[in-house]
């Protein structure tokens, strides 16, 4: 099968199409998903650099990608949830269980896949399945965002941050974003209720007495937010972890979240798609044999929403 490798890490040279990679094999809990379409997130880019080797060493040659949606191919023995030609969606990552999705085919466990969303095509099915599930995962399980409540959510264009914006209007919360000046109007269109260009305007200036942050950038970003919420309120931070010690002096919860993808948020996510709440924006297409110019689209061409690779053409 046609597979997009490295057998070295490092910047957009070591990217290779292996023509013959082999087609995975299952045991009796995984599935064979042939996969239709997968996207990029950062997490690929750490994994091709190097920058995840200490803490998780792989052998070479590695398959990229995470997140795919495709057909069910082969079910293994005890697999009783799935059944050839599903059409489904998830993460096939490497360091997950899975054989990676910038492939012909993928290894899955099911505990990282669902039935696609009926109202999706493959190409925003596939982008959906990272930042969907932590869009989901940071309001509706660590901030618990109620209906009238005020969020900030900083990166509202990037991957995460458009659809946690469509999940906190979904979910009835007043929605405060920071993107670049160019960004403006494509946010406004998600539903946010109030901009804050971070090139020209200081956030923390303009915003006060919010109930969460939700914070996909980082940096020093994270700890100017404390300064936005109210006493009980809720930061979540999908870069690194917060400042305890400020926390504590703001009287305010603050939490590192890390990327996972499993059932539970892949259905939620689908619920919510067939609803018409959410809709993946997919800035660019392009085919597994141009994945040099994905990935470098990716990390400097600042996407609005999310990069997909059709594989199945």
């Amino acid at each position: 099968m046609k597979a997009v490798q490295i057998n070295r890490y490092g910047g957009y040279e070591v990217l290779e199409i292996n023509q013959n990679a082999p087609t995975p094999s299952i045991d009796k809990e995984q599935v064979l998903v042939k996969v239709q379409a997968a996207s990029i997130n950062p997490f690929d880019g750490a994994v091709r650099s190097g920058a995840l080797q200490k803490m998780a060493p792989l052998q070479f040659p590695i398959t990229l990608g995470g997140d795919f949606s495709g057909i069910v191919s082969e079910v293994g023995t005890d697999v009783s949830e799935y059944k050839v030609g599903d059409e489904v969606y998830g993460s096939a990552n490497i360091l997950s269980g899975g054989s990676g999705s910038f492939a012909e085919y993928a290894q899955v466990r099911i505990s990282n896949m669902a039935k696609k969303p009926k109202n999706a095509d493959f190409i925003e099915s596939a982008a959906l399945p990272l930042v969907g599930s932590s869009a989901v995962q940071a309001l509706e399980e660590h901030i618990k965002l109620q209906n009238k409540q005020k969020i900030l959510i900083h990166g509202g264009a990037g991957g995460i941050g458009h659809i946690a914006i469509q999940l906190a209007k979904a979910l009835g919360a007043y929605v405060a974003t920071t993107v670049s000046t160019d960004d403006m109007e494509f946010v406004k269109k998600l539903g946010a209720d109030e901009i804050v260009d971070h090139k020209l305007q200081k956030f923390e200036e303009m915003l006060r007495d919010f109930d969460a942050v939700f914070d996909t950038v980082g940096g020093e970003t994270t700890n100017r937010s404390f300064k936005v919420l109210k006493r009980g309120g809720v930061m979540v931070t999908m870069v690194g972890q917060p400042d305890a010690k400020l926390a504590e002096e703001y009287g305010v919860t603050a939490i590192g979240q890390g990327s996972k993808v499993n059932t539970q948020h892949l259905i939620r996510l689908a619920e919510l798609v067939d609803a018409g709440k959410i809709k993946v924006n997919v800035d660019k297409i392009l085919l597994l044999n141009e994945v040099k110019e994905a990935f470098k689209y990716q990390e400097e061409g600042h996407p609005r929403g999310k990069v997909a690779l059709e594989v199945k053409k």
